[in-house]
């Protein structure tokens, strides 16, 4: 129980939840110890939250675009999380764990946008207590219904293995069909510091709006930006861009 909690809480594919359930039906038959059950759960998760907190402080973007390799559109992987951090501070990290992506990218990005090494431990565990709680508890409480679910499963045998085989295709489509229509994204247009340079040093730097796009908690309102720059929220786009004049060569910067 212990390494598959570490692992989900490390970023690998793993259900930790659907353990805690097994775990929680495990301890109501008295196979488990429930107090043990749950402290070995949450030195896991810490364990591995502050590991990513640790290693998103010294490598930041670099380890949230690493975590999010397995994205279709990497970049949309970040950003999602750096929303989630922008519209609710803090108290992201007590939910995340509940919200599939956010759980793993939650610790390294506290780290790199600098949370405090306190404030970080006092929220993630008690974000961990209530994740690992629900689920051993949903588990205790529910032991009878699981029992009788997992024998239906071993009574509908085939059925089962056609269905699950089916799911699995369909959820390797839908991985293609996300990955095409994201393709386009994958080839940004980018252009070398010198060449924006000479722009503005010219009298092509009237047509020239450079942007400040650099993420929540990279930013806030004393921040150095490039002369003449200006500022846009990549996490409020929809209202932003009203504001964006149409008649200029736009280039953007982030981190």
């Amino acid at each position: 129980m212990f390494f598959i909690v570490l692992a989900e809480a490390l970023g690998m594919p793993v259900p930790a939840a659907v353990a805690l359930v097994a775990g929680g039906a495990a301890a109501a038959s008295g196979a488990l110890s429930v107090t043990r059950l749950l402290l070995l759960a949450l030195l896991a998760m810490l364990l591995g939250d502050v590991l990513l907190f640790v290693a998103g402080r010294y490598m930041g973007w670099s380890l949230l675009g690493f975590l999010c390799k397995l994205s279709v559109n990497p970049e949309t992987c970040i950003l999602r999380s750096a929303e989630s951090f922008y519209k609710r501070g803090k108290a992201t990290l007590l939910f995340a764990k509940f919200v599939p992506g956010i759980n793993t990218m939650a610790p390294p990005l506290a780290g790199s946008m600098r949370m405090p090494v306190d404030t970080f431990l006092r929220l993630d565990l008690l974000g961990a207590s209530l994740y690992a709680g629900v689920y051993v508890a949903g588990g205790y409480l529910f032991r009878d219904v699981l029992v009788s679910v997992i024998r239906g499963f071993q009574t509908a045998g085939r059925a089962v293995e056609a269905v699950t085989i089916c799911a699995l295709i369909g959820y390797a489509l839908y991985r293609v069909w996300l990955y095409r229509k994201h393709a386009v994204y994958r080839v940004v247009p980018r252009i070398q510091v010198e060449e924006v340079t000479r722009k503005l040093a010219s009298d092509e730097k009237e047509k020239v709006l450079l942007m400040d796009v650099r993420s929540h908690g990279y930013y806030d309102a004393g921040t150095a930006r490039i002369k003449g720059s200006i500022r846009l929220e990549p996490n409020n786009l929809k209202e932003e861009l009203k504001n964006i004049p149409k008649d200029k060569d736009i280039y953007v910067y982030c981190t």
